[in-house]
């Protein structure tokens, strides 16, 4: 096993980051686990407040993913590249923060506290006699139009704020070389965040209503207003890191950037940006996996949300399960990316990329195998344990979710940014932008569709779970097949060190960073 320059064994396996490079890469951690500890947080709470509301279950889940979150998506995919050609990148960063702690804040004062009087009772109630039942989903989600908007806020975060403005930061300033060194202990510390925000969040939702308590009216109120602090804060505190980078020149600023004719050619529109999509197959393969990787994620979450919702209708009961999926996920993880480093520098870039899919294909096999025979091989299970079928499903599903989100914090995230470091410049910020700004949540909204055609058809998510696991299959076969042609074109890329820029017929420019040994 080779290992970095001046590294023993365990230290690069455990740290290997040079002493000159703590100034830069500590505060990078650090802004990376606030983000990841407000994504945990946001996760479970959006989740807890949709799927308990009044009228509601995991039914409402593809309606939004499809009806509120793809058009959220296009919306704010839009609204980066504006901000991205008016201000400077460090500036967008806080653009950006400012709009999702602004709405967070309007959430927790006013629209949650307000809730009973801003939703539409009255009128979902003569839609949902109107309406056939298959449509109880949308109707929903229209219903409790607060807790809608709260959820496509969430969701745009992990793809606005972690997706986008931090791994677009730490692309630009970061080479293949580095990176590979840097981001397996990114990836802990998202663990870490994860683990972190379970446990509090768990805490938070086992709270019991307190009338001496300022704010909220039960319990469930007092913990999203305790919750929803911890987010604004954390954002806050973010954003002065963030400040702080720049001030002592190592953030956008130590790569020179300037106003000149260099940064007038980055300036783009979101045409532009699908258009390089359309041109590159490079690009094309990376957008295949990231629609892959969602579909495949959703069309099993959104199953095995429905049966927690059954085990565990009160939304604090909810929240704080589900705060435990977080904590055992960042545990798994944590461990997970300590191995996920050693493989991603020993092996090539397409063993560490294969092996998300695989753990999908192993785990979404037996999760539907299992709620498939539910009724025969469960119930004896849960005889023999002293449990029920409905609680030994979900265990399976918690399991399933565990892994497969364990495997994304670690080999996928780090696979995937790595694969943006080889192109130019420009083809990076553009193709990042419309890969993970729309191209993820395209993913989740077409498991969504497949979900609420089969709604359609079946009249619920159990009876619909069997034709799932099927195209379950299918869509991993996609993102294998995928990743090993995305995998032959890095590697012609970074072996020779060249740059790939997407902005001129096959032009390639050595680019001097990704050559540079220490």
């Amino acid at each position: 096993m080779s290992t970095p320059s001046g590294f023993g064994k365990l230290r690069s396996l455990l740290w290997p980051i040079y002493g000159d490079e703590h100034r830069k890469f500590v505060p990078m951690f650090l802004i990376f686990f606030l983000i990841c500890f407000n994504y945990s947080v946001l996760r479970s709470a959006k989740d807890a407040l949709i799927v308990t509301a009044p009228f509601s279950g995991a039914e409402a889940l593809p309606f939004l993913k499809v009806w509120a979150i793809l058009p959220a998506a296009l919306l704010f995919t839009f609204i980066f590249t504006r901000l991205s050609n008016w201000l400077s990148r460090e500036k967008v960063f806080y653009a950006l923060m400012s709009i999702f702690l602004g709405f967070f804040f309007i959430f927790t004062f006013f629209l949650y506290p307000n809730q009973a009087a801003l939703h539409p009772h009255f009128l979902a109630d003569k839609l949902q006699d109107l309406l056939p039942q298959g449509f109880s989903g949308l109707i929903a989600i229209f219903r409790n139009w607060t807790y809608t908007t709260f959820y496509i806020m969430s969701e745009m975060w992990s793809t606005m704020i972690m997706t986008v403005l931090f791994w677009g930061f730490a692309n630009e300033v970061t080479s293949v070389r580095v990176g590979k060194r840097f981001y397996a202990i990114l990836g802990i510390g998202a663990n870490l965040a994860t683990t972190f925000a379970g446990l509090i969040s768990n805490r938070i939702s086992t709270h019991t209503y307190n009338p001496a308590f300022p704010f909220g009216v039960d319990g469930w109120g007092q913990s999203v207003f305790m919750l929803n602090s911890l987010v604004i804060l954390a954002g806050l505190l973010c954003m002065g890191i963030f400040r702080w980078l720049h001030l002592r020149g190592l953030g956008y600023n130590a790569i020179q950037e300037k106003k000149s004719e260099v940064e007038q050619k980055f300036k783009m529109g979101i045409r532009e940006n699908f258009k390089f999509l359309a041109k590159s197959k490079y690009l094309l393969c990376i957008a295949v996996v990231v629609i892959m990787f969602n579909i495949s994620l959703t069309l099993i979450e959104v199953v095995w949300k429905g049966q927690i919702k059954e085990l565990y209708p009160n939304p604090n009961d909810f929240n704080a399960y589900f705060c435990n999926i977080l904590t055992w996920t960042g545990i798994i993880a944590t461990i997970g990316a300590f191995i996920s480093s050693y493989i991603i520098r020993r092996f090539s870039w397409t063993v560490g990329a294969l092996i998300p899919p695989a753990i999908f294909l192993i785990t979404g096999v037996g999760f539907f195998s299992f709620l498939l025979f539910k009724d025969s091989a469960l119930s004896s299970l849960a005889l023999a344990l002293g449990s029920t079928p409905l609680a030994i499903g979900v265990f399976f599903g918690s399991l399933q979710n565990v892994l497969a989100r364990a495997s994304k914090y670690t080999l996928f995230d780090a696979t995937k940014e790595l694969s943006f470091i080889p192109l130019s410049k420009e083809s990076r910020m553009k193709g990042k932008a419309a890969i993970d700004g729309f191209g993820s949540r395209l993913g989740k909204s077409g498991a969504s569709v497949i979900h609420q055609g089969l709604i359609m058809i079946f009249g619920s998510i159990s009876l619909s779970a069997p034709f799932v696991g099927g195209i379950l299959v299918l869509v991993i076969a996609g993102w294998i097949a995928a990743t090993r042609l995305l995998g032959k074109e890095f590697h012609a890329l970074t072996s020779t060190h060249e740059t790939l820029d997407l902005t001129t017929e096959e032009a390639k420019e050595p680019e001097p960073e990704l050559v540079t040994t220490r």
